[in-house]
């Protein structure tokens, strides 16, 4: 018996290495957004930290106030990238699961393609025993 192929596997193993290729940059994208919301927690405790010790300090409070304005101001601008990084996931998954569904009705196509040939090597099979049995028969 023959061994299956499949004449677009090619395809498929092109189809696989993108599909790789879009599951890499999602992962990247969100490992951009994880460190940009990691970002905006560190800036928030430091914000906390420094209201807490602007009311301890004394005299300088002034400078407290400019600190945390400005930490304020970096809060904001991350949640901006943070916004944008989000864009980008998003653009990264719709790509991604695009992939994902032409590799899938590939290996569908290829799945039923190796059903057919099992199906037509089975009833081969099964002609060939018929002969073989027929003429065994005919001779006695």
């Amino acid at each position: 018996m023959k061994k299956f192929s499949f004449r677009l596997e090619k395809v498929m193993q092109l189809r696989k290495f993108k599909e790789d290729e879009c599951k890499l940059a999602l992962g990247q994208a969100i490992s951009i957004l994880n460190k940009i919301e990691n970002d905006i927690k560190m800036t928030a405790v430091k914000r906390h930290n420094a209201t807490e010790q602007r009311f301890n300090a004394g005299q300088d409070i002034s400078s407290w106030d400019n600190y945390i304005l400005r930490l304020e101001q970096e809060v904001e601008k991350l949640a901006e990238q943070a916004a944008q990084a989000e864009l980008v996931v998003e653009e990264k998954r719709a790509l991604y699961i695009e992939a994902q569904k032409d590799l899938k009705a590939i290996e569908k196509l290829k799945e039923k393609r190796k059903k057919e040939y099992r199906k037509e090597m089975m009833d081969l099979q099964m002609t060939e025993i018929d002969d073989m049995t027929a003429a065994r028969y005919k001779l006695l």
